[in-house]
């Protein structure tokens, strides 16, 4: 018998010059390397990438090694430092440029071309090149100036305001979604399509990532509340955001919280089965439920009490497996823990499913 051949990574020869700090950039070079192209991350002399040291643990700083945040977004790459501001650092940069296929930058819209290392400069050496700059605001525009983090980013894009607790107060997510969604993913997304480009025998190009136009335009959902109603939904009000029982949140007896998702009617109609509540099942949006009207209001108070009255280990116990559409609210370590993505969480639970198959056929035998 003959061993199947290993497929090579679909990136794998591919040369990315990563420039980018804190996290949008080196993610998005990540992804890139996890692809199986060659990165290499280039940081100022001194102190570095700022993420050497930020949410830096006390046992990683006696130990003198960059923090996790630094060591989890810039695994798989190789590392060299560049003083940028002189001509020697400038000069290898030019160098490396001539010979890569993409390179990434984060600088503030202008740094680079006030250096003498802007896109025009490096695509004369490298017509090729696919020169990727993520910013805030983008490379143009009346904001190409101002700072931000992603917590301005989703203000400004309109997606903060669709973050709110049933008051309409925005909450503060602990998950950079401008950052990760409008930066690191569109780079990459953007990327791949240059490089089909130049793949076909075209020119590399001009790549301008901005943060919050991606978030904006990802904004989906509201938008087609603001399309057909002329103002986005209010919490609780709209379908995807607590205006419906059949797809809501619910704390449990033990304080935890139960994801409803069922909503597809046939998620729902099981659901109501397993509740030994057959009546609500004509109670759903597509039955012509109106959407944050009272009946709605009222179901999912109902379904709140009675959610209520069991721990979500038991909700989890009799609901997972029927597949409706509910799930668990995990902490981020139960989450690391879980079979989804704990390759012997998943083997242990597989062998048990395997020994509890093998009890009921002796039980059957």
């Amino acid at each position: 018998m003959s061993s199947a051949t290993a497929v090579p990574p679909a990136l794998q020869g591919l040369r990315v010059l990563d420039l980018t700090r804190l996290l949008p950039g080196p993610v998005a070079a990540l992804r890139l390397a996890e692809l199986g192209a060659d990165v290499l991350k280039i940081e100022a002399p001194g102190a570095g990438d700022p993420t050497r040291t930020m949410m830096q643990s006390s046992s990683d700083r006696v130990a003198g090694r960059p923090g996790a945040f630094y060591r989890m977004v810039n695994r798989g790459k190789r590392e060299t430092r560049l003083d940028l501001k002189s001509e020697a650092g400038r000069n290898v940069l030019r160098a490396l440029a001539a010979e890569a296929d993409v390179l990434i930058e984060s600088f503030r819209p202008g740094v680079m071309e006030r250096l003498g290392i802007g896109y025009a400069t490096l695509r004369a050496a490298n017509p090729r090149l696919v020169y990727c700059a993520i910013s805030g605001y983008g490379a143009s525009g009346p904001f190409v100036d101002r700072a931000g983090h992603d917590l301005n980013y989703i203000g400004y894009a309109g997606v903060l305001d669709q973050l709110a607790s049933c008051d309409g107060t925005p909450i503060l997510p602990n998950f950079q979604i401008a950052d990760l969604l409008g930066g690191a993913l569109s780079a990459v997304t953007q990327i791949l399509a240059a490089l089909w480009h130049v793949s076909r025998g075209g020119e590399g190009r001009f790549l301008d990532v901005s943060m919050t136009h991606v978030t904006h335009a990802h904004n989906i959902v509201a938008q087609v509340a603001l399309a057909n109603e002329g103002a986005a939904p209010a919490p609780g009000a709209g379908l995807l955001n607590g205006g419906v029982p059949c797809y809501n949140l619910y704390r449990t007896l033990d304080q935890r919280w139960l994801a409803v998702g069922a909503l597809e009617l046939k998620f729902w109609e099981t659901l109501c089965m397993a509740l030994d509540r057959p009546e609500w099942a004509t109670r759903h949006w597509s039955l012509g439920q109106a959407i944050g009207g009272p009946d709605a209001n009222a179901l999912t108070q109902e379904l709140a009490d009675m959610i209520g009255t069991r721990t979500l280990a038991d909700w989890v116990l009799l609901l997972e497996p029927l597949d409706c559409c509910v799930s668990p609210v995990l902490t981020a370590a139960e989450a690391a823990r879980h079979p989804l993505f704990d390759p012997q969480a998943y083997a242990a639970q597989a062998e048990s499913d395997a020994d509890d198959a093998d009890t009921a056929d002796g039980l059957n035998g």
